[in-house]
């Protein structure tokens, strides 16, 4: 069998590292030791050759008893890949909008060209909604959106991959974005990346919240909806020229977009294609946005 050793036997073969790691607290749990290995971006599950018949029986059973965590479903413990490079591209975004800002590159008012001005959006001017994520006040505002779109942006990227979860999280903040342009006086102006941040959190909540039908108490089911909104008023409501009201509506978006995620397949979320695939729509996004406020 392939991935065999002499010894050892590959029972499982998948993308998804959470999953081999489930598997293999199955085994543990019944006495069969087990051994992940990873060679050529999948994730082996081995077993001693003299037990793999009892393993794979042992496994069947558990996929029987637990229908809703088969192999390619989600399970509470899965994680994607790419993780890493959503928060490198988020990064070098941000830093690279922000040098050309500071420097008034190719003649842009960047600032007036990308603000999300309230009435020129409705105006439409949609793409303001994308561009102000990518823009910011001074190099505090800078830093801190970083800081936590750094930490917010890997959690998601671990949840839904890190192409799915970027190309997420700059829908849900553009459409935050845009619903705050509509409760907006038209004169309302903001930029910045928190609401894309924001954004980041309400997929985390959403993701949480995906297991609201197993039998738990209410107070369970509900806790990782109220940990979000506490977080969101400790982080999000403060500071003289924070609009809230942007980090509330990308929050909620982000809850939206995030409760459709988390019904993608986990075979699905662990496609590479998919992944890289869904990363370049989310940077080309931001590009046409960009091209068409430079205009």
């Amino acid at each position: 069998m392939e991935g065999a050793s002499s010894e050892r036997e590959a029972i499982v073969k998948t993308k998804n590292r959470g999953e081999c790691m489930e598997y293999r607290f199955v085994l543990d749990a019944v006495g069969i030791r087990s051994h992940p290995v990873r060679r050529d971006g999948w994730w082996w599950l081995e077993v001693r050759t003299d037990d793999a018949n009892q393993a794979l029986l042992e496994l069947a059973a558990y996929r029987e008893e637990n229908s809703d965590v088969s192999v390619g479903s989600r399970t509470a413990s899965a994680s994607y890949d790419y993780a890493v490079a959503g928060v490198v591209g988020y990064v070098l975004i941000l830093v690279a909008i922000a040098v050309l800002d500071a420097h008034q590159a190719y003649g842009i008012d960047w600032v007036g060209r990308g603000q999300m001005n309230a009435g020129v959006v409705r105006d439409g001017e949609w793409w303001r909604s994308v561009t102000a994520l990518t823009l910011h006040v001074d190099f505090g505002h800078l830093i801190s959106n970083l800081l936590f779109g750094i930490v917010f942006g890997f959690m998601a990227g671990r949840t839904l991959g890190g192409g799915v979860a970027w190309l997420a999280i700059v829908i849900a903040g553009t459409l935050g974005n845009s619903i705050n342009a509509l409760i907006q006086d038209r004169a309302h102006t903001s930029i910045g990346a928190s609401t894309a941040v924001f954004s980041a959190l309400g997929v985390l909540v959403a993701n949480a919240l995906r297991h609201w039908g197993d039998k738990s108490s209410r107070w369970i089911r509900w806790r990782p909806l109220i940990g979000g909104v506490v977080l969101l008023g400790f982080t999000g409501v403060g500071g003289e020229r924070t609009d809230v009201a942007a980090h509330f509506t990308g929050f909620l978006a982000g809850l939206a977009i995030g409760w459709l995620g988390c019904r993608i397949s986990g075979k699905v979320l662990s496609n590479d294609n998919v992944q890289q695939g869904a990363g370049v729509a989310a940077i080309a996004m931001i590009v046409v946005a960009w091209g068409l406020a430079a205009r």
